[in-house]
């Protein structure tokens, strides 16, 4: 993947209403609807929200009637945290001697 592709999987936990959807998310799979109430905001906002975060694959939706049921993708929050961990390293980390490195300090 490119920078572009990394940086809008960024973006898409930029936002206080979306980090609040990952945390209520962490609890199991839920109705938009259920979402709505909880972050207290109307459906256009939830659409554009999961919107972005579908996008980025850290969730996913599914529809049943007239709701969508969103939960977290195992696979998408796997592939974040990789990408992540890509960024979020020093090569001391790989090396015996970390001498003169004050990234562990």
């Amino acid at each position: 993947m490119g920078f572009r592709e990394d940086v809008r999987k960024i973006k898409a936990l930029a936002d206080e209403n979306r980090l609040a959807i990952m945390l209520s998310l962490q609890h199991g799979e839920k109705c938009g609807c259920v979402l709505l109430e909880e972050l207290h905001i109307s459906q256009p906002t939830l659409s554009h929200h999961m919107k972005l975060l579908c996008d980025s694959d850290l969730v996913k939706g599914r529809k049943e009637g007239k709701w969508i049921y969103y939960s977290i993708s195992p696979e998408g929050v796997a592939a974040f945290r990789q990408m992540i961990r890509g960024y979020a390293r020093c090569d001391c980390e790989e090396k015996a001697d970390q001498a003169g490195c004050g990234c562990r300090a």
